[in-house]
């Protein structure tokens, strides 16, 4: 019989208490450390949940306004904190995050606060609170967690710089003169999770939104598997590239918040299936590294585009691979960040198949039209009021709501172009694992992205990443702080990717990179 999610929030409570745990720096505040060290903690009575969600609560209210890094707050924060405490006090705690401060993205429906999409014209639209928790919202609470709120975005999640036009620009805490971009679209959540405002929070990513200001905000920023954590109740973005994960100041926070978050569930047609082992994150081995054979993606390290200083980095991050034990070699993909998207229209054609489309209009209006059946007893007349401003986003839909109604009666499932999109990528993940298993490789390594942060006002470089290519085939991928400039800007994140479905081992050999090179380092002022 499969476990149930009980069983595994039990097994993850006894392996957490027994587990080794790594330390940030020595803090004087419990929300400067880590997850297992704020337990640690409270168990010793050091203090208690509803002290540090008190504080965490303060920090959100000073740090997170001047660095507009938050959406909305809880009005009932505080009273889960004292509950936690209570169950701690009878023994009856629900696991590793029982009492532990978290954050979600403004995308996400939380019961009692309105879902403003960090959009101002859907915030007018939509004024109300939401009578509804989203699916990982309602597994966080499950786990005992206070989710403090939810933190700025950019507009519906749609671009990479942190830019909303409901709290306005997400500053990055690293930079004094309140320039530079802290990346998005999962913005406010890093900035939060750098700056101490919560021990971890949840974003999402279809082509980099948990990535990129894991790197401008020298954070951990995951992106798992496709499909490994249900969607249900988030505003909905590319259904077939849209990938919900973790960021966190260490892997092993990540790793707690996506045990919680991931696992099947029926209401997401396009989430995974099998069975969910979380209980295998409660421990991560420091020695993961220790004779495994990593591939060293030569092809994605752009030194000419590189500055002398990101390039330093970098093979010092390698370096610390090596030192922790694992084999770098050289690997060449048989599909990589400049042909996978041939590769995807090549292999529709060869089945004779429609021309395969990650942002396919049928599938995305699907999307919105059940996005909005979880919330409210007439989704039509709701996506007819929100639709103006949601497609001045996503502009695959038709101009005019009446146009796309017809499309709401498309599956995502049964969508042709979405299918055969789904159909390309098993293909290409088929050959990229066949190329890596003849080599021995378990996982390979590149940076996140070959530049630090930009203004915010200014055009980034004109350098293509792989950020688009993981999404495309759904790696997961966790990106770990490698280093900083000399300017104290965060200057490289390493990235760690695996195969799909190796999430596990992939959280497991970026912990064991963090253990040997702890490059984190808390921004100055905040």
């Amino acid at each position: 019989m499969a476990p149930t999610r009980r069983d595994v929030l039990a097994q993850l409570a006894a392996l957490t208490a027994v587990a080794p745990f790594m330390h940030l720096p020595a803090a004087t505040d419990p929300l400067d450390g880590s997850i297992a060290g704020y337990q640690d903690g409270r168990r010793r009575k050091q203090w208690t949940a509803a002290e540090v969600t008190a504080r965490a609560l303060e920090r959100c209210r000073d740090a997170g306004a001047r660095l507009r890094a938050i959406d909305v707050l809880s009005a009932t924060a505080l009273a889960e904190a004292r509950d936690a405490d209570a169950r701690l006090a009878s023994g009856r705690t629900r696991g590793p995050l029982d009492g532990v401060p978290v954050l979600a993205k403004s995308i996400y429906d939380m019961a009692g606060t309105p879902t403003t999409g960090s959009s101002a014209e859907w915030a007018r639209l939509f004024p109300d609170p939401v009578p509804r928790d989203a699916l990982e919202v309602r597994r966080l609470r499950a786990a005992g967690a206070i989710v403090l709120g939810k933190t700025a975005a950019d507009d519906f999640a749609y671009r990479g710089n942190g830019t909303s036009s409901h709290t306005g620009q997400v500053r990055n805490p690293y930079d004094p003169a309140g320039t530079k971009t802290p990346g998005g679209s999962s913005a406010g959540t890093a900035v939060a999770v750098a700056c101490g405002l919560a021990f971890a929070g949840f974003g999402t990513d279809d082509g980099g939104s948990n990535r990129i200001p894991a790197q401008f905000t020298g954070v951990v920023g995951m992106k798992p598997t496709f499909g490994l954590v249900p969607r249900t109740g988030v505003i909905p973005t590319w259904p077939y590239l849209d990938t919900h994960g973790p960021l966190a100041r260490t892997v092993a926070d990540a790793a707690l918040l996506l045990a919680a978050q991931a696992g099947a569930d029926a209401s997401d047609p396009l989430a995974l299936t099998g069975t969910w082992h979380g209980e295998r994150l409660a421990t991560l081995r420091d020695d993961a590294l220790r004779g495994v054979r990593i591939g060293h993606v030569d092809w994605y390290v752009l030194r000419g585009s590189m500055t002398d200083e990101a390039v330093t980095l970098w093979d010092r991050a390698v370096a610390d691979v090596k030192l922790a034990g694992a084999e770098v070699v050289a690997f060449d993909p048989p599909v990589t960040l400049w042909n996978y998207r041939d590769h995807f229209a090549d292999l529709a054609r060869a089945r004779g198949d429609v021309r395969p489309d990650s942002r396919s209009p049928g599938v995305t209006a699907a999307a919105l039209l059940s996005y909005f059946a979880g919330r409210t007893t007439d989704p039509r007349a709701a996506a007819r009021l929100g639709y103006d401003a949601y497609r001045s986003f996503y502009d695959v839909l038709p101009a005019t709501y009446e146009e796309c109604e017809p499309l709401f009666a498309t599956s995502q499932l049964d969508d042709p172009a979405g299918r055969s999109f789904a159909r390309s990528r098993a293909e290409v993940i088929a050959m990229l694992s066949a190329a890596m298993r003849r080599q021995g490789i378990v996982a390979m390594i590149y940076p996140t992205m070959p530049f630090t942060a930009p203004r915010a006002a200014d055009d980034w470089p004109d350098v293509r990443t792989t950020l688009g290519y993981g999404n495309w085939l759904g790696l997961p991928e966790v990106s770990v702080p490698a280093g900083y400039g000399a300017d104290g800007m965060p200057g490289m994140n390493l990235s760690v990717v695996g195969l799909p479905g190796d999430d596990a081992r992939v959280l497991a050999l970026a912990h064991a990179y963090e253990t040997q090179s702890r490059r984190f380092r808390a921004p100055v002022s905040r």
